[in-house]
């Protein structure tokens, strides 16, 4: 493992100043709530089926009471007011608000409010211990199966159909994989709904839907009784639905999520405030189900240089942090993010890797991290890229990494195959076995290449820290300052979606999870 080449004063300064560039930020998130977190609020209480046309009902209540000007007292009181109504289900509380003139319902007693805020507060206590029991039965089997090693190895399957990536995340896990992801379907995160059940055709991936995860999930828990070790599930928790993608995921099962502070804002121009503002909610619901996070600090190195970025990922990565303490998540929760894609042709690159490894471990000793492989620089020679994606491997079990992204040999032509990921997990195998135990063997020269570059980067990264602290992160993110993509407050997609709390607006959920 990495030596003192960083000393601790200046980690633990680092993490304050996070905590001060983070400050400002929840301020907003005290101050507003978004349709996507009244959506997720409805998603608890039941409302998950869809209406007319494949549109989510819980869609179709959140914008009724939006365009009437009243979704800033919260979801959540207006379903009260419907169960008030005689509403006896979920459903039937949707179709009594989306029928009736909301202007006409006039304002309740102060008795009359209280008892309807209890009521709505003892339906949510109910769907808590509902949804609580589901990730306890998560857990049971994962302690009664156990896991593998870590690093824990990652593949993807993304066909467009649920079905068939059920049968290539089986082949998978039985050629040695530890962790299946389904990717999204291409652009999803700019949908502003969920869609709604089991899907056979998506571009570039899968839809993430509840019922997808749902087959998922049951596939998964029984090859793992097959295989007597359990294999986790991740997903995408990102864009427009964040914590209504949080919600399912927990609500299935799920073991991780891709959940990231400001993946959104840089790469899909998702708007800064809606953002922030969801990825607080989502990540209040992960650190309730004990799902690990995923960070994305690895696509900062896909846009700009690797070499000469590799601060901005260190301190996104102690921003990205103090997100989510602050929304609950514990150490091994934050999968924080990182990848191997210096520029191969570059010297040192061996040394390279393993200095911003090494630092990344020294910064955050008790997160389990999520190492990507290369991509970037993939070519179409399979032999030259497969041992590429080796020597990501060998850095991985060298750095204790806890979770670990197959690179494939084909990344650069297609969709992984079959063969591929077989491939990928083969050596993956061999190496985290052969190498294991290696960081023990051997000690960084504190004079030497390695330890000198991650104190270059590292204090690069306190520099950038530093801006941040004084201008803000809105000003950083203009500047362009993380992945080389400039975003300003306003701009982007979804700010229609962010809206100012009533004095008196209601969210049992959020005050629950809060006070866990």
């Amino acid at each position: 493992m990495p030596g003192p080449f960083i000393e601790d004063a200046r980690v633990d300064h680092a993490r304050k100043m996070a905590q001060d560039i983070t400050e400002p930020i929840f301020d907003l998130i005290r101050r507003n709530t978004t349709v996507s977190i009244e959506r997720t609020v409805l998603r608890f209480f039941g409302v998950s089926d869809a209406g007319p046309g494949g549109v989510p009902l819980a869609n179709l209540m959140v914008d009724r009471l939006k365009d009437a000007g009243v979704l800033n007292r919260g979801v959540a009181y207006w379903y009260g007011r419907a169960l008030h109504m005689g509403a006896r289900s979920p459903l039937e509380a949707v179709e009594r608000l989306t029928a009736m003139p909301l202007e006409k319902l006039g304002p309740l007693s102060p008795e009359m409010e209280h008892n309807l805020r209890e009521e709505v507060r003892a339906e949510a206590r109910g769907a808590m211990d509902e949804l609580t029991s589901r990730i306890a039965q998560r857990d049971a089997l994962r302690k009664e199966l156990g896991q593998g090693q870590a690093p824990h190895k990652y593949v993807i399957v993304a066909t467009g159909n649920i079905y068939d990536d059920v049968d290539q995340a089986r082949a998978a896990a039985q050629a040695g994989a530890d962790i299946i992801a389904v990717i999204r379907s291409t652009a999803q995160s700019l949908l502003d709904y969920v869609p709604h059940g089991a899907t056979t055709e998506g571009y570039g991936g899968t839809y993430a839907t509840q019922e997808n995860f749902r087959i998922m999930r049951e596939a998964l828990d029984d090859e793992s009784r097959k295989l007597k070790r359990y294999i986790q599930l991740t997903n995408y928790s990102s864009g427009l639905c964040m914590a209504e993608i949080a919600f399912a995921a927990a609500y299935e099962r799920l073991d991780m999520l891709l959940n990231d502070a400001m993946y959104g804002i840089l790469f899909r121009d998702i708007n800064m405030r809606r953002t922030f503002i969801d990825q607080y909610f989502s990540r209040r619901i992960c650190a309730l189900a004990g799902i690990i996070i995923n960070t994305g600090e690895d696509n900062y190195i896909t846009t700009a240089d690797a070499y000469d970025a590799a601060h901005t990922v260190i301190a996104s990565q102690f921003i990205n942090e103090s997100f989510a303490k602050r929304a609950g998540l514990k150490d091994w929760q934050l999968g924080i993010g990182h990848s191997y894609e210096i520029d191969p042709h570059r010297p040192d690159t061996l040394l390279l890797e393993l200095s911003q490894a090494m630092l990344v471990r020294r910064c955050f000793p008790d997160a389990p991290l999520k190492y990507m492989p290369p991509t970037k620089h993939k070519e179409t020679d399979i032999f030259f890229s497969h041992a590429y994606d080796v020597m990501a491997d060998l850095v991985a079990v060298w750095t204790r990494q806890g979770i670990q992204l197959l690179g494939m040999m084909t990344e650069a032509m297609h969709t992984p195959l079959l063969a591929d990921r077989y491939v990928a997990l083969k050596a993956a195998s061999y190496i985290h076995r052969a190498a294991r135990g290696i960081d023990e063997e051997f000690t960084v020269r504190e004079d030497g290449r390695i330890a000198n570059r991650a104190r270059e980067v590292f204090a690069k990264a306190m520099e950038l820290l530093e801006e941040c602290q004084k201008d803000g992160m809105v000003a950083a993110i203009g500047r362009g300052h993380f992945g080389d993509v400039k975003r300003t407050e306003t701009g982007g997609k979804g700010l229609d979606g962010v809206l100012e709390k009533a004095p008196d607006y209601f969210n049992p959920f959020q005050d629950m999870l809060e006070a866990r």
